[in-house]
């Protein structure tokens, strides 16, 4: 199995996570970072022709069992049986990274109202659905450690605005969790990743030349890697993070940040962009 390149390799040995959408992209970066740290992980999707295959891909590269989970997050009863069959078999739940959910790219005036609510479902519903399943299931009572993936929701993000509306009703749903379970031994923080050269990137349309784009309005002049995310979620979820809660952190490379009017040029040539294929995915 091989090691992780920040921590030491049983910093969460014994413990038991959960990761939503922990298949693919992000996800199973961050499932991979877990997995390497020593921690039991279950990954969940909705699709059994997704989460099948990179269950048992991960679990080949990683030399440890992934467990496949199918699960709908917008189903309130199909993650209580999830979370409720991951208790049972493991005896506990230490770890939860809400990394599900999904989104297309459309001007507002494009999205319907299905379109609207699918989404806000999805990320913020199934969102809230998860969280308070593992709460009420075992963290309540022995504490634990919740991540939400969200995105960059300060400035404006045009053709999301169903998205970027769900996600920072996550990042506000973190904030008063943490307080409100604070003294039940709950960490809960959110990540919020600007834009990584992961498979969610194929959700933007090819002809507006977007991703292309991305790197020019980045003052690092890069997209973030799926490891640099998932860095920082195994930071959260150790003892290092022991005293964070509540809080969004931002990965962006300093996108948010940077306005127009201080001129940073783009390298020549602007790094290539390599979008990473999980070998059991298919297009």
């Amino acid at each position: 199995m091989s090691l992780s390149q920040i921590f030491r390799d049983d910093l969460l040995a014994g413990q038991v996570a959960i990761v939503t959408g922990g298949g693919t992209g992000i996800g199973a970066s961050i499932t991979r970072e877990l997995t390497r740290l020593g921690a039991t992980v279950v990954i969940a999707s909705r699709k059994p022709e997704n989460i099948e295959p990179a269950a048992a891909g991960l679990s080949e590269e990683l030399g440890r069992e992934v467990v496949g989970e199918i699960c709908d997050i917008r189903d309130r009863d199909s993650v209580a049986a999830m979370v409720a069959r991951t208790v049972e078999r493991f005896g506990r739940l230490d770890h939860l990274v809400n990394n599900g959910g999904g989104q297309f790219f459309s001007p507002a005036e494009g999205i319907s109202g299905k379109g609207f609510d699918a989404v806000v479902g999805t990320n913020l519903t199934g969102t809230w659905n998860v969280t308070r399943a593992v709460a009420d299931a075992w963290m309540l009572k022995h504490g634990g450690v919740v991540t939400n993936i969200t995105m960059l929701t300060h400035r404006a993000f045009p053709g999301m605005a169903h998205s970027v509306a769900a996600r920072a009703g996550v990042e506000a749903m973190t904030r008063t969790l943490a307080v409100e379970w604070a003294n039940r031994g709950i960490r809960l923080n959110s990540v919020a990743p600007g834009y990584v050269a992961s498979s969610g990137i194929k959700r933007y349309p090819a002809g507006l030349n977007l991703v292309q784009q991305m790197q020019s309005v980045v003052p690092m002049k890069r997209l973030a890697t799926c490891d640099e995310i998932a860095w920082m979620v195994a930071y959260l979820h150790s003892v290092a993070g022991a005293y964070i809660t509540g809080q969004t952190i931002t990965i962006d490379g300093g996108k948010e940040l940077w306005g127009d009017y201080w001129p940073i040029p783009d390298p020549k040539p602007m790094p290539e962009i390599e979008i990473p294929v999980e070998p059991w995915e298919t297009e």
